[in-house]
């Protein structure tokens, strides 16, 4: 990808991750929003997974299925569709009350407030405001 394709995508959101809608900074990712799933092979010498070059969906690999990404949310997608993803989101406030001490007491405490709304994503508030 050029500096110049790289900056298009950049310019999409002015600056903003598509998704949770953060600034970007540096170390931004270019996230493919419908996935091209990558193709590995078991390498014996390495013990471990490594891209062979191909990738499921080779189509997909133009500059209209890129969204600008934090890092976070880029690798919290990976291979997700746009409503898997929205999916995956909408279940943090369910894992953080199975899984994380800390947050239950942060809760009881009321060091923070659970709030049930649909997860809408940056670019489509951006769409809706353009």
């Amino acid at each position: 990808m050029t500096k110049k394709e790289r900056q298009a995508i950049f310019d999409k959101f002015g600056g903003h991750c598509a998704y949770c809608g953060c600034v970007l900074q540096k170390g931004w990712h270019a996230d493919h929003v419908k996935p091209i799933r990558r193709k590995f092979k078991y390498d014996k010498s390495k013990q471990k997974l490594v891209h062979n070059g191909e990738c499921r969906h080779p189509k997909r690999e133009c500059a209209d299925n890129y969204f600008p990404a934090c890092a976070s949310c880029n690798i919290n997608k990976h291979s997700l569709s746009i409503e898997d993803f929205r999916k995956l989101v909408s279940g943090f406030i369910t894992s953080l009350n199975r899984d994380s001490v800390q947050y239950r007491i942060a809760r009881r405490y009321g060091l923070l407030q659970e709030i049930e709304k649909p997860v809408i994503f940056y670019f489509e508030q951006y769409k809706s405001e353009a």
